[in-house]
């Protein structure tokens, strides 16, 4: 292996500065070691202070990625049925030719018909540039259906929005003098692992950490304290703690006098939720309520810096959008932003000056006016007719970035949908994935390693540049480049699509962030205040903390943040008496890396966790094979009997790949396509389900 590889003497080796391309909210700076052109190992930067030389497990054994034997070097056709797998190798000129043909055929047929062509895309990069640019000029320019991306943080991030006024919070490092942690929502250790750094210096000068979760996760054994709610009921906590802090008079008055709104209609609905009422919903003791509030609260009289890292697992569910609402809205109850190690941080992304207008080029949709189609329904997207309403059937679908036959929910209708075999099926990538083995054309991306990009970050405030490390392998292209050449065959002469993927690197902050600095060093930090609002300057219409949003009320929607239960709430269903979660295995992000085999190696196979009474109850054994089963579908796995799952709630650990599920099927099998109160993101971890022998029961 390329990783394994040493130099020697008379060989040149070089260090290239590079950025962490994955959804992950470190965003770490990367150093990458090439020798005669060949990456041989990929590093944390020491020199920058967030990433501090360390990278996780995963992002580590990169050269073990890019130079994967089944890695994809060539443009394919399909020569099989959909969904087989079967390709033949072409060349560009005729795969693009082809493409071409067909786009333009349907765009053709009648002034609105391009909206039959979809994008969809995610977060297979966080790049700027290999992300949305070129990508999003060209399907602009072409007039596509736009794809609502909703399929991770929507509902979070409108959570936030709607109260902070925006995706803003705390600086991460000031977490290392916080004095209490509540992180909510998170396994930092294995999705976070830098804050998590932070949070032990905290730790080693006394702070108290309480990790809030369903799952007794990695984090949860390092906290002093672990509090296992059910899942969506993390709003009637933060209520009820709202309760605990105004029964008691933990509350700093003048805070909520002069930078907050809706004070007075936010205390009349917690006061509505004692720590019993909150208990029976989340289904702890009330003493736990009571003395997380008690913990929150005593900083009020000490003011010792107390902070909240919410992460994204806390919101997809029915209410997920209020719930972040409700903890967002907590740390202006007890004054915590007036210090700088003290608030809230779920994302830091409203913080980078993008000028994603130059990037993206909505300006070449003309006159026209796309309808837009949300990429967590694309199960019932896929299988809809025509219809007024709908607009015209999907009949074209480019896929980058992203993996929606593993990672969309309820797959087995995503899967019917791509099946269709009028639906004409791009997908670029660099492996055969699940969603590549129904692809009418199977294009190979290059790597990180191999192309230039630009990042921001969601959980701290450095930007960061991504050179080139490698030549492309095979006849692998950037997305960027890729999209250029399909612009080309369509005969899209706007001189938007010749930028160079450096000129677009340099478009993408402007004159907001000095590109000589990001060339020299990798990264360079958006200055922002340390305690941003300490002296209130939301960025919220009224320039407070809304806990009252008129933006939502003139929705028609309640404008005061509330519990919203589950559309499938545990203990409501007597054939589906288990909520099921979905967390990521430590070792895979969604569904990348799951083909490396030495991360793969690690994790095993597809596993089920269950708390022992839970599987006493049903006759199960450790290592049995499972059938997961609702009214949507089944999967089957191994059983994983452990302590870190509580009564009542199963843990289907994803997202691997179909294929390499025990029956062609991952967990995603069983989810919804239920949309979330705010933000119309996915419900992931909003779902009832039984578990039986492997054999046993019917869907």
């Amino acid at each position: 292996m390329p990783s394994n590889h040493q130099p020697q003497s008379g060989v040149q080796t070089t260090q290239v500065l590079g950025a962490c391309p994955h959804d992950c909210p470190d965003t770490c700076s990367m150093l990458t070691t090439v020798v005669d052109g060949v990456a041989t190992k990929v590093q944390g930067n020491p020199a920058h202070p967030h990433t501090d030389g360390v990278l996780c497990t995963k992002v580590s054994r990169y050269t073990e990625r890019t130079y994967h034997p089944e890695r994809l070097l060539h443009p394919l056709k399909r020569v099989g049925p959909k969904g087989a797998g079967q390709f033949e190798r072409v060349s560009w000129d005729e795969a693009l030719t082809d493409i071409a043909s067909r786009l333009t055929a349907i765009a053709q047929r009648s002034p609105n018909a391009a909206q039959a062509i979809l994008p969809y895309s995610y977060a297979g990069t966080m790049g700027l540039v290999q992300g949305e640019s070129i990508s999003a000029r060209f399907f602009h320019r072409l007039g596509a259906s736009l794809l609502d991306r909703t399929i991770c943080a929507s509902a979070g991030a409108e959570g936030l929005t709607q109260t902070l006024g925006g995706k803003v919070g705390m600086r991460v490092e000031f977490f290392a003098e916080s004095k209490l942690i509540l992180i909510w929502g998170s396994n930092s250790i294995a999705s976070n692992l830098h804050f998590w750094r932070y949070a032990q210096v905290a730790k080693r000068h006394g702070a108290k950490l309480i990790c809030i979760d369903p799952r007794k996760s990695e984090t949860a054994d390092k906290c002093h304290e672990h509090i296992a709610l059910l899942p969506g009921t993390d709003s009637a906590l933060a209520l009820a703690m709202m309760h605990e802090l105004i029964t008691h008079d933990w509350l700093d008055h003048d805070y909520l006098a002069q930078h907050t709104l809706g004070w007075d209609l936010l205390r009349e609905r917690a006061l509505q939720w004692t720590p019993e009422r909150a208990a029976q919903v989340c289904g702890i003791t009330p003493e736990q309520i009571r003395a997380l509030a008690r913990d929150y609260g005593a900083s009020v009289a000490t003011q010792a810096p107390t902070a909240i890292r919410m992460n994204y697992g806390l919101q997809r569910v029915r209410g997920g959008g209020n719930a972040v609402r409700l903890i967002a809205s907590l740390p202006a109850l007890i004054g915590a932003w007036r210090h700088r190690a003290g608030g809230v941080l779920l994302s830091s992304s409203s913080q980078f000056p993008i000028d994603r207008a130059a990037l993206e080029r909505p300006d070449l949709l003309g006159q026209q006016t796309p309808r837009t189609i949300n990429m967590s329904t694309i199960g019932d997207d896929l299988l809809r007719p025509a219809s007024p309403e709908f607009g015209p059937a999907i009949e074209a679908l480019i896929v980058y970035n992203s993996n929606p036959l593993a990672v969309a929910p309820e797959s087995a209708k995503v899967a019917q949908g791509f099946a269709r075999e009028d639906l004409f099926t791009v997908v670029l990538e660099h492996f055969q994935t699940d969603t590549a083995d129904y692809a009418d054309y199977l294009l190979p991306a290059t790597t990180q390693l191999e192309h230039w990009d630009v990042h921001m970050s969601y959980g701290h405030t450095d930007a960061l540049l991504n050179r080139p490390a490698i030549a492309p392998l095979g006849e692998a292209k950037p997305n960027t480049q890729i999209f250029r050449e399909l612009a080309q065959h369509m005969g899209f002469t706007d001189p938007c699509f010749t930028d160079t993927d450096e000129a677009l690197c340099r478009m993408a902050y402007g004159q907001a962030i000095d590109f000589e600095v990001l060339l020299k060093a990798g990264f360079a930090t958006v200055h922002t205040p340390e305690a941003p609002f300490a002296q209130g300057h939301f960025p919220t219409p009224s320039g407070k903390c809304e806990f009252y949003s008129a933006r939502l009320a003139a929705l028609g929607l309640d404008g005061l943040p509330d519990h919203v239960p589950n559309y499938e709430a545990a203990n409501t269903s007597a054939s589906y008496p288990l909520a099921m979660i979905s967390p990521p295995a430590r070792n895979f992000l969604n569904s990348s890396f799951v083909n490396v085999k030495s991360l793969r190696d690690i994790e095993g196979e597809p596993l089920l966790e269950m708390h022992p009474a839970d599987a006493d109850a049903r006759g199960l054994q450790n290592g049995d094979v499972v059938r997961v089963f609702n009214g949507r579908g089944s999967y089957r796995c191994k059983l994983h009997i452990t302590q870190r799952a509580r009564t009542g709630v199963v843990h289907g650990m994803g997202i691997w790949w179909r294929k390499l599920g025990l029956d062609g099927k991952n967990v995603n099998e069983v989810t919804s396509q239920n949309l979330t109160d705010l933000g119309r993101a996915p419900t992931f971890y909003d779902c009832l389900v039984e578990v039986a022998h492997g054999g046993q029961g019917q869907a």
